[in-house]
């Protein structure tokens, strides 16, 4: 079987910043009530990006830093719960504007998690033999999908995207992946599709916005996460005093600080960016990846989990060295 590396990552947002004080100026909030709760100052959010727009640039970033041609690809993996459309997928029109041909392209939705999910994808498929080089992309536009009167979301949520190429290689660093889903949480956090009544079926679609349950959310992330770290460092031989840097989907800083406590880690080996981008979903763990390469050396030991809507859950453990 292949080993698997990390070989080049990069990250897109929208050129428009929101800070907290200026939603203040709409909405009843204020600076130090969000950051106090969630660790977020700032966000990016689209004046007219795409999802589409943002997971392009930020896949020739990652292409870049790999020192990869878009020709090289084989395999495109767009993690994404908010696609420009159903059909064509985000990867397929990924692959047009950047000059990938010939390569097996498909979006999945597993929400926040949705860069871990994909990542295994990947990663089993390399170690198979099927591809060589994957391109793997959280993307996101989740502005448009938010209730901006609805205090609750619109202070967390943003737009952003992250891309990371996995790389057939003969030493592997990709040691393992588990991800998990439970259904029984599915209302904790839902964004209903869009439709239209038809000749056969007149019903109306309500609550389109997205909405949340954050004390559910909040009870189940500080529970399932710690224990899926332990978990997929099990039989490894590490144990989460080993580990060099956590980069969990960046949520909330209080939740950040709460796994670390149950782990008995360091909250300071814990990277936060979120106070700058809030939270991008699937985009979050690449484009919090991105910000923390030039802290990482040859050898770190890292942890990557992402938790969301589904439920799911999962992390990685890799061993950092492109």
């Amino acid at each position: 079987m292949y080993g698997v590396k990390i070989s080049g990552v990069g990250r897109a947002v929208p050129e428009l910043e929101l800070s907290n004080h200026d939603i203040a100026e709409f909405i009843e909030t204020s600076d130090e009530w969000i950051e106090s709760r969630t660790g977020i100052k700032s966000r990016h959010i689209s004046s007219g990006e795409t999802t589409t727009d943002l997971a392009v640039i930020a896949a020739k970033n990652a292409l870049e830093d790999g020192g990869i041609d878009a020709s090289q690809i084989d395999l495109v993996i767009v993690a994404t719960v908010t696609p420009d459309s159903a059909m064509p997928s985000t990867a397929c029109m990924v692959a047009k504007r950047i000059g990938i041909k010939g390569a097996t392209c498909f979006d999945i939705s597993a929400a926040c998690s949705g860069f871990i999910f994909a990542s295994e994808i990947a990663v089993s498929f390399i170690k198979q033999g099927n591809y060589q080089n994957a391109l793997i992309i959280g993307a996101e536009v989740l502005s448009r999908a938010v209730d901006w009167e609805d205090r609750g979301t619109c202070v967390l949520f943003a737009d952003g995207a992250g891309a990371a190429i996995y790389k057939r290689c003969s030493e592997n660093k990709i040691v393992n992946i588990l991800t998990v889903s439970d259904g029984e949480g599915s209302d904790y956090i839902t964004l209903p599709t869009l439709s239209r009544p038809n000749r056969f079926n007149q019903t109306e679609m309500s609550g389109e916005y997205m909405k949340m349950n954050g004390r559910e959310v909040y009870r189940f992330a500080t529970t399932a996460v710690p224990q899926n770290i332990q978990d997929v460092l099990k039989d490894t031989g590490y144990t989460p005093a080993d580990i060099d840097l956590f980069i969990l989907h960046q949520a909330n800083s209080r939740i950040m600080d709460s796994v670390a406590k149950k782990l008995d880690v360091d909250k300071e080996k814990f990277f936060k960016n979120l106070q700058d981008y809030g939270n991008t979903s699937a985009a979050s763990i690449p484009m919090a990846l991105v910000d923390a390469k030039p802290y990482l050396k040859s050898g770190d030991k890292i942890i990557l989990s992402g938790f969301g809507a589904g439920l799911t859950w999962g992390s990685m453990f890799i061993i950092w060295g492109q």
